[in-house]
């Protein structure tokens, strides 16, 4: 199973949106909340070439992006075949 990890915010709705996507296809995600994790912030803009916004979204390393462009992967049929 592929290595899933999610930057979040407790108070994001697409941060729900992508953990409830990702809930949908039975799969576990690590999840660091950077409000919580003073240096979380920094290692994701850092890993996410300047993404700011969370969920900021990596997949085997992966940047993947967004919960938009985890949910147009999902759309175009190419979601399940990352998380295997």
């Amino acid at each position: 199973m592929a290595k899933i990890e999610l930057y979040t915010k407790s108070t994001c709705g697409y941060c729900h949106a992508a953990k409830r996507l990702l809930a949908q296809k039975g799969v576990s995600y690590e999840e660091t909340d950077v409000e919580r994790d003073s240096g979380a912030k920094a290692t994701m803009i850092q890993r996410s070439n300047g993404g700011r916004t969370v969920p900021q979204i990596f997949i085997d390393g992966k940047h993947i992006g967004g919960f938009d462009d985890l949910n147009a992967l999902d759309r175009r049929g190419k979601l399940n075949a990352l998380l295997k």
